[in-house]
């Protein structure tokens, strides 16, 4: 097996980053995700980030279960505030299958509810770094 160690150390230098990073968990539990990938910055100091959530257990409605969601939010650091751009509700993410997709054609700013989704995203993009 030592004469496969540098080949593998090789192997995980060239593999891409994960997309999804696990930032927190919502009050009940469902684990957020951040692509880092998606992080951008502006001029004005929002950053504009992909988000997603998975629900366990699912969310039921009556046209069936809601495993996961994924959002474009913009969070401005400095108001502590967030605004969402885009909202996909899953009934099953890996085969593309949605509940219901929403773009907002004006993006408004509020404050993040307490423990969901947003807020964990807020705290953790808008943390002051060393």
């Amino acid at each position: 097996m030592f004469h496969l160690a540098p080949t593998l150390l090789l192997i995980a230098a060239v593999l891409p980053p994960q997309k999804w990073q696990e930032i927190g968990k919502t009050s009940t539990g469902n684990p957020v995700f951040l692509d880092a990938r998606s992080v951008k910055k502006g001029g004005d100091g929002v950053i504009t980030a992909s988000i997603r959530v998975t629900y366990a257990p699912p969310l039921d409605t009556p046209k069936g279960k809601i495993t996961s969601s994924r959002a474009v939010a913009m969070f401005d650091c400095a108001r502590m505030q967030v605004a969402t751009k885009q909202s996909v509700l899953y009934l099953n993410e890996a085969k593309g299958l949605e509940y219901s997709r929403r773009v907002i054609g004006k993006p408004g700013f509020g404050p993040a509810l307490s423990s969901s989704f947003a807020d964990v995203a807020l705290k953790h993009l808008c943390a002051r770094k060393p």
